[in-house]
């Protein structure tokens, strides 16, 4: 029987995106790289835990689903969490953020201080600058002003990211205005926490770090992984937790949140892609030969 390993996701480090595997195994990902893998014939995603801790029931999860948590441990994994809302005691100093997707897709955000631009880097923003510094809840309440006060939203969808990203404006200046312009009303605002202390614009690209310089446009996504199926491609950009895949039919896009949970094998690099593929365009793809 082949070996089977199970993936923990993507990581951002400071060489570029890498798959982790459990026991702490790493797979850079470097553009121009075949990436291949398969399920083995009758494997079942199950639920990955929460906290560092295995999931008691090993309990099944669908395969469409990003966070691979059953119902009690995504529950657990919630209950002490700064993305949540639920631990308002975090000591540590936290960043607030403008993120820019694409045109009109710009949001406002919040990290630790410590863990520098990987948020980011783990979120597919193209671009970004520090807006402030300060305390967890001075933080919140900041972010929460910019929502109130200029509609900034907290979330962008992944679909919205991943279908721009083919046709982003070409120069760096372009692509920060909406963060220059955005930050400069953000400070100019009233009502900011005094413990956080205002930064200046600086915008960080990430469209080289991402490989997106006359990237393609994706014919599809991956919808789910399922038993017996296989994904080949040549790596041809990596933004945030998505894999863009040259394959027979086209550029597809994988979401490698799809891939926690399973146990997964090697595959032939020159297969082809047979899992479901969601087209873009409204129609959603099944197990074929083909992509479509």
């Amino acid at each position: 029987m082949a070996q089977a390993w199970r993936c923990s996701g993507l990581r951002w480090s400071a060489d570029g995106p890498e798959l982790v595997w459990d026991g702490g195994r790493r797979s850079a990902l470097t553009r121009g790289k075949r990436v291949a893998f398969g399920v083995a014939e009758g494997g079942v995603r199950t639920c990955v835990g929460a906290r560092r801790h295995p999931c008691p029931r090993r309990a099944a999860v669908p395969g469409r689903g990003t966070g691979a948590r059953c119902e009690e441990c995504a529950r657990l994994d919630r209950a002490h969490s700064v993305a949540a809302d639920t631990i308002a005691d975090d000591p540590r100093p936290y960043h607030v953020y403008l993120a820019w997707f694409g045109p009109g897709m710009t949001k406002v955000g919040i990290t630790a201080v410590e863990r520098g631009s990987a948020r980011l880097l783990e979120q597919g923003a193209v671009c970004f600058s520090w807006l402030g510094a300060g305390p967890l809840m001075a933080a919140r309440r900041t972010e929460e002003l910019l929502r109130a006060a200029l509609g900034v939203p907290d979330r962008i969808a992944y679909a919205d990211k991943r279908a721009v990203r083919s046709s982003l404006p070409v120069s760096e200046a372009e692509r920060a205005a909406e963060v220059a312009e955005l930050h400069a009303r953000a400070v100019a605002l009233t009502g900011w926490p005094e413990s956080l202390a205002p930064e200046p614009c600086r915008p960080v690209d990430h469209a080289g770090v991402f490989g997106l310089a006359g990237l393609p446009p994706a014919v599809g996504a991956v919808g789910e992984l399922v038993a017996g199926g296989a994904v080949s491609g040549e790596l041809v950009a990596a933004a945030g937790p998505d894999l863009h895949l040259r394959t027979e039919r086209g550029v597809v896009v994988v979401d490698t949140r799809l891939l926690t949970g399973w146990e997964l094998v090697a595959a032939d690099a020159d297969g082809e892609l047979t899992v479901p593929v969601m087209e873009f365009g409204g129609r959603e793809g099944g197990v074929q030969d083909g992509l479509f």
